[in-house]
């Protein structure tokens, strides 16, 4: 649509109208009508207003055109004060003008089918108005100025969205016809409305306290005073020809009612001649018609149970729309709270590794300071081992191999009278000589497999590193977070909500920064301990055999000299707790602050969480596993005799190692927000499996992410992903 639209000009036909009709206005001789209809007029000439002015014009006629408005900006509605009927039906007039009320000898006011919403209040000033056409248009009210209406007889309202009339209508004592709708009024009733005009002012005198007079006695003392005329010569003849006119047309369109009326009932009078067949068919067509009826109200009956049911359910998906949205808040809330818990464990373990550190440091001194005299003993103990195991296989097999050719030696006295000994001897001897072969060459190939051994203590070292496996632990945990975080996202999007979207952010954020310090961290780990293993390669002998598989036995066997002389000084019960609660990684940290099982009992949770231990499960069941032993070794003192008398016992011997439980660390319950697994927002069919970063996003599984080079959520780049493992 234009922002300017231009205004639509009359047709050549439409002009030639409007021109002859102002040039026959101005005529000497013509009568007081200006006619302008079916002009196609936008708005009111100039040249009209000026002819009803110097002419001195009592009827205006302009129905039938497009006008919106009925004074152009540079007329004066004064220009029309001797006009006695206008009418402007058929129109698109959306309002009056204000100071309609200045045109004080109008009589007849057409005003049909236009989109009038509301009338002014000056409208009440035009005392001489004694018909007034509103009908089609779109009015809700009549102004209360209608009490100055003193001699109006018609007024028609009907088509409109009136529901009210006025009180002050009841001083319309002129008023004979009064049209409108009555099945949609409200005040007066529908039943009132529909016993005519006489009840409804009858009605309207009641409700104001005034006495109802028939309009015949005040019509015609108000037309006697017009002018001090009678009643019949007091009306301009002009508005007499124009009211005939109207007269003769309600008079055509009641005999046009009274022959359809007639032919009604010539036409029931031929069905009533018709025969018992039709008739027959016509009740049946009527149970129909009452079947119909019937369905019909079922299926609105059934229509408002739905509508009912509908609006039950809606308030219902409100609700829970309503408890999803805080229980998503308390998640965000609980998420955050871990995060902020997370981001300080994470600077208390940075702390307690340096401790860890020196410890690494020290058991690395002790291994390089370690006698070679041990590992020769070791090496000579396996070959004699070897050597005998070698010996026993060959003293059985020989023993085998005798009776066996025993056997066959009697066998073949017995058959051939020794015709073949020489040649079952000599294959004998070569048998015996390539299983000799095959042994001599399996255990060579056991024990001199440098390569081998050296990566299985490349991997135990791994295994057993505590800072390495506590940033693995780290890893996991924050994978685990950036895997809620990434499904809150995707829950709130599914709600359209946007709560928290900032803190989700910088949560996401932090976690993605943290996570790539820890992989760093365990990069630069994994080089030291690389580095280490380069050192001892460069100090071994080279000559000597079983090297790593000496250094894979003390890796297993030994720690460092200092931390198994504070271990030994622990309290035997204090280590069977530790053991107990499977936290047997804490006990450096018990030994290196020399805690006794008397002091650990005093401790709360924010002690134990100042020396390292970070797991709040274990905060807790430390000290009160620890009251639990004291107040048994109350009533049992022996008991607590007999752990300080007892010998500190050495290091058991070589034995298949098991890895030490992981520490446990605090992670986030589950989403619980429908148990539904993640899904790959790619595909939807696989579980999400890899990590973005920077964003941090865990939304694609590995198929779906090796074609993506922008994250599908935030369109940030990938630089890094990262594999991670669902646990089942």
């Amino acid at each position: 649509m234009p922002l300017f639209s231009r205004k639509k000009k009359p047709s050549g036909e439409a002009q030639k109208r409007l021109e002859y009709q102002l040039c026959l206005a101005k005529e000497a001789g013509a009568d007081d009508t200006l006619d302008i209809s079916r002009c196609e007029l936008s708005e009111v000439p100039y040249g009209a207003f000026a002819t009803c002015k110097v002419l001195q014009k009592k009827v205006l006629i302009i129905h039938t055109n497009n006008l919106t408005s009925l004074v152009p900006k540079s007329c004066s509605l004064l220009s029309l004060r001797t006009l006695k009927v206008l009418d402007l039906h058929d129109n698109q007039l959306v309002s009056l003008p204000p100071d309609i009320g200045q045109l004080t000898s109008l009589q007849v006011l057409n005003l049909e089918r236009n989109l009038l919403t509301s009338l002014p209040q000056s409208i009440g000033d035009l005392a001489q108005l004694q018909m007034l056409n509103v009908k089609g248009n779109k009015l809700k009210e009549l102004p209360d100025s209608v009490s100055g209406w003193q001699r109006l007889s018609t007024l028609d309202v009907s088509e409109n969205s009136l529901q009210e009339l006025p009180r002050v209508l009841a001083h319309v004592r002129t008023l004979q016809m009064l049209t409108l709708d009555a099945s949609s009024m409200i005040y007066p009733s529908p039943d009132i409305c529909r016993a005519g005009t006489e009840a409804i002012q009858q009605f309207l005198c009641r409700e104001c306290g005034i006495a109802y007079y028939p309009p015949s006695q005040d019509l015609l003392p108000a037309l006697e005073r017009d002018e001090g005329g009678t009643a019949v010569d007091g009306v301009d003849k002009v508005v007499l020809k124009y009211l005939e006119e109207e007269s003769e047309w309600q008079n055509k369109f009641l005999d046009y009612e009274k022959r359809k009326e007639r032919k009604m009932q010539e036409k029931l009078e031929f069905e009533r001649r018709l025969n018992v067949g039709q008739r027959e068919q016509a009740l049946l067509v009527q149970q129909l018609s009452t079947q119909k009826d019937e369905i019909l109200q079922t299926v609105r009956e059934e229509q408002l149970r739905l509508e009912e049911g509908l609006t039950k359910h809606q308030r219902w998906v409100e609700r829970e729309r309503l408890r999803l949205l805080q229980e998503l808040k308390q998640t965000e809330q609980g998420i955050a709270a871990r995060v902020q818990k997370l981001l300080q464990d994470n600077q208390r373990q940075k702390q307690s590794s340096e401790i860890l550190k020196s410890l690494e440091n020290d058991r690395i001194r002790m291994e390089q300071l370690m006698a070679i005299t041990q590992e020769e003993t070791e090496n000579l103990r396996r070959r004699e081992v070897a050597s005998a195991m070698q010996q026993m296989l060959a003293e059985s097999y020989k023993n085998k191999l005798l009776q066996m050719s025993y056997e066959s030696r009697r066998q073949d006295l017995v058959s051939q009278a020794c015709s073949s000994l020489a040649e079952m001897d000599e294959k004998f001897q070569q048998i015996l000589a390539w299983q000799q072969l095959d042994q001599n060459r399996a255990v060579s190939q056991i024990l001199q497999q440098i390569e081998m051994q050296k990566a299985a203590f490349e991997a135990l070292q791994l295994k057993k590193d505590l800072m390495h496996r506590q940033i693995r632990n780290q890893i996991k945990l924050i994978e685990t977070e950036l895997l809620q975080l990434t499904q809150l996202e995707l829950k709130r999007q599914e709600l359209d909500t946007e709560m928290l979207q900032g803190v989700i952010t910088e949560q996401r954020q932090a976690l993605s920064y943290l996570l790539q310090q820890l992989l760093k961290e365990k990069k630069q780990r994994e080089e030291e301990l690389q580095q280490i293993l380069l050192e001892m390669e460069a100090k071994s002998e080279t000559k000597q055999e079983n090297y790593w598989l000496i250094q894979y036995q003390r890796l297993q066997n030994q720690k460092p000299l200092s931390l198994k002389l504070q271990e030994e000084g622990l309290e035997k019960l204090l280590v069977n707790l530790l053991l107990e609660l499977s936290a047997e990684q804490y006990l450096p940290v018990f030994a290196h602050h020399r805690l006794s099982l008397q002091v650990l009992s005093t401790m709360t949770a924010s002690d134990l969480e100042k020396i390292g231990v970070v797991e709040a499960g274990l905060q807790r069941a430390i000290p009160r596993r620890a009251q639990e032993i004291l107040a048994v070794a109350k009533t049992i003192p022996e008991l607590l005799r007999t752990v300080d008398t007892e010998v500190p016992a050495g290091p058991e011997p070589s034995a298949p190692f098991e890895e030490a439980p992981s520490p446990v660390v605090p992670t986030a319950p589950p989403l619980q927000l429908g148990e539904k697994k993640s899904e790959c927002v790619v595909c939807m069919e696989q579980e999400t499996q890899m990590i973005f970063l920077p964003c941090g996003h865990v939304c694609c599984c590995q198929t779906c992410c090796e074609q993506l080079l922008s994250c599908p959520l935030c369109r940030k780049d990938i630089t890094q992903r990262i594999r991670i493992f669902h646990s089942s």
